[in-house]
């Protein structure tokens, strides 16, 4: 009986340093997975401890070896297992938890991402825009946006063909991005057009931030290659761009959006490559 209880007494040992050392797989995928940080840094400090509990079960086992032969010598290696198979359960449930996170939150990206230009699309612009009106309009705060269309965009098409005007929208959409606050909101509105908003900024500011940004598009030259590996595509592009401040009589963001567009309209009636603050009517050019 004795040989028996000492024999259990030692597998529970074995197992639960073996059960340990598999448990390092989880948090392995973990640490390989995480960026350089603190949370990083945890989890190998963690992984270290199991190493060193294996260790731990190691030498026990060794002081012990043959010895166990009483059943309350049973409760130990017990322990010893069951604490390591809730190690195992603990870390596998930890990368089943990141990775249902992770499929969660690509799917809450592509459901608010234009596939096509990888900025916000209209779904998430209509919700976004309505949400920014309320916000300032509860805590009087500035608003301004303003809608940036390609000038002539149908002639790319007409040129170079769809797959090189959508990769031309791509790099708009990139350029105009790259050219704003992390604070502003890209989005797109239809076609070849973007609308930005701007938080907590006075129409004066968008009017500002806007002719910076018509005037990085007019200087930037695009180069884009084919797809089919024939010869690459130099472009300047320009851009007209309406804007429009949140006032005390509008209403909502339509009506917000309908003024950024008939700003849009005249910069287009007065000759494109150009940005035109609605409340104060004033345009410029390069």
């Amino acid at each position: 009986m004795s040989n028996l209880i000492n024999f259990f007494a030692e597998g529970f040992i074995l197992a639960g340093a073996l059960v340990l050392a598999i448990a390092i797989y989880p948090i392995s995928l973990l640490y390989t997975r995480l960026p350089t940080g603190k949370i990083r840094n945890a989890w190998f400090f963690l992984g270290v401890l199991i190493v060193a509990f294996i260790g731990g079960y190691i030498a026990y086992w060794l002081q012990h070896q043959g010895k166990l032969v009483h059943v309350d010598a049973l409760s130990v290696p017990v322990i010893f297992f069951f604490g390591a198979v809730f190690v195992l359960l603990v870390n596998t449930l930890s990368v089943k938890t990141a990775r249902d996170i992770r499929q969660i939150y690509t799917l809450q990206q592509e459901n608010i991402t234009d596939p096509l230009m990888g900025i916000f699309n209209r779904r998430y612009l209509d919700k976004r825009i309505s949400d920014e009106v309320w916000r300032s309009k509860k805590y009087r705060q500035p608003l301004s946006i303003f809608i940036v269309d390609i000038d002539h965009f149908k002639q790319v098409n007409d040129t170079y063909g769809h797959p090189i005007g959508d990769e031309v929208l791509k790099r708009f959409a990139q350029l105009v991005k790259n050219s704003l606050r992390e604070s502003d909101i890209v989005a797109r509105y239809g076609g070849e057009e973007l609308i930005v908003i701007l938080p907590r900024t006075k129409s004066e500011r968008g009017a500002q931030l806007a002719e910076r940004l018509r005037l990085s598009i007019a200087e930037h030259l695009m180069e884009i290659a084919s797809q089919c590996g024939e010869k690459s595509h130099e472009m300047q592009l320009t851009a007209s761009i309406g804007v429009a401040g949140l006032t005390h009589n509008i209403v909502d963001h339509t009506c917000l959006i309908e003024r950024a567009d008939q700003a849009l309209y005249q910069a287009k009636q007065q000759g494109r490559n150009l940005v035109v603050h609605h409340q104060e009517q004033q345009s410029q050019r390069v």
